[in-house]
């Protein structure tokens, strides 16, 4: 078979994937409001709420509702007459009605255009997806069902923050780590997070972060040769943790005497940052941990240099989820839908949206 027919074919199998890789998320209609350090707003069928307690802070009767996510607002037409609309942009978050406009939410952050790009709109309705789960100023999964950062996520937020000129937004967060694990994972140390650790704390500090020893100390607990290896995800991930290793490593400018090792590594395409080239082919993600766990899916499309995994449109909104996670608490979805609660859904997620703001940036 020659080059020309073998991309052929895989991109028509990638793009049967494309149809079937996006499950439909639950039929409910909501915007969230709140960006960086701001109070969480969720605005659905009428209403305006606190996301964080639930309180309401307006109510309305809706004749019609419009939500355009990559500008950042939401058009009410009243029942009795009447346009309402909320808002947010660089200064705060802003309710509009009767002819006054009325601050919500006031701080200021940075939120580019992407003019010129293909795919703006979708890295508006992105970032946005980034920075509303930035709560005190810490980088969670989803602001509904986590309640801490972990440090994989997080270090995939930060690239994006770094790329918007937002990192100020979690520095201080960056500065306090102190433990080489997040732990979120029932518990587990998770060696890829000594890696991870590294690298956010190059985005704002240097080697003597009080942090760098103790991983550097940790660091042998792991060491099998000129490797290291431990659980990741419940499984042993040796590619994956070492190249996150070198890569933290290096942005610190420590020395780095670790080679990845030449095996199969599921995770091995899930770093597509660098070391492209140590990497050894096997199965990749099934349909099934695509659908659940769609970060996946884009960062292995990433990695290969693939289509994207999924058809997206920048009419939907939210664009990212996770589902059937095994540490997260589903019960905070309730304030959105039980059916997202009932079908083990979050939305947004903050690793599927960096995964696809990357991959989305550096398309022509």
């Amino acid at each position: 078979m020659t080059n020309t027919w073998a991309v052929l074919l895989a991109a028509c199998a990638l793009s049967l994937l494309e149809a079937q890789a996006q499950p439909k998320l639950p039929a409910c209609s909501f915007y969230l409001f709140g960006m960086g350090e701001r109070r969480k707003l969720l605005y659905k069928e009428g209403v305006l709420l606190d996301a964080r307690t639930g309180e309401t802070v307006r109510k309305w009767e809706v004749a019609r509702e419009t939500i355009r996510p990559a500008e950042y607002s939401v058009r009410l037409e009243l029942a009795g007459g009447g346009v309402v609309t909320i808002s947010e942009d660089e200064k705060g978050v802003w309710l509009a009605e009767g002819g006054h406009k009325t601050s919500l939410a006031a701080s200021r952050l940075k939120l580019p255009r992407f003019q010129g790009h293909s795919k703006a709109a979708l890295l508006r309705i992105l970032h946005q997806e980034i920075l509303v789960n930035i709560v005190d100023g810490k980088p969670v999964p989803n602001l509904f069902v986590y309640s801490k950062p972990w440090y994989r996520d997080g270090a995939l937020v930060c690239m994006c923050l770094q790329k918007t000129g937002n990192l100020r937004l979690v520095k201080d967060w960056i500065l306090g780590l102190r433990e080489p694990f997040d732990r979120n994972n029932a518990g587990q140390r998770e060696p890829d997070n000594l890696g991870e650790a590294l690298y956010l704390i190059s985005l704002v500090s240097d080697a003597s972060h009080p942090l760098v020893r103790t991983i550097l100390d940790t660091i042998p607990q792991f060491r099998k040769g000129n490797y290291i290896v431990g659980s990741t995800d419940f499984a042993e991930h040796p590619v994956y943790q070492t190249k996150w290793l070198k890569f933290g490593l290096r942005a610190l400018r420590l020395d780095d005497p670790y080679e990845i090792p030449a095996v199969f590594d599921s995770y091995s395409a899930l770093f597509w940052m660098d070391y492209k080239t140590a990497h050894v082919e096997g199965p990749g993600f099934s349909q099934e941990a695509r659908e659940l766990y769609p970060y996946l899916g884009w960062a292995e499309a990433h990695s290969h240099g693939w289509p994207p995994p999924m058809t997206v449109t920048e009419d939907r909104y939210p664009l990212t989820w996770e589902a059937q996670a095994s540490q997260a608490n589903y019960a905070g979805m309730g304030l959105v839908s039980e059916e997202y609660v009932q079908r083990r859904i979050c939305a947004p997620h903050t690793w599927h949206a960096a995964e696809m703001f990357l991959y989305l940036l550096e398309q022509p």
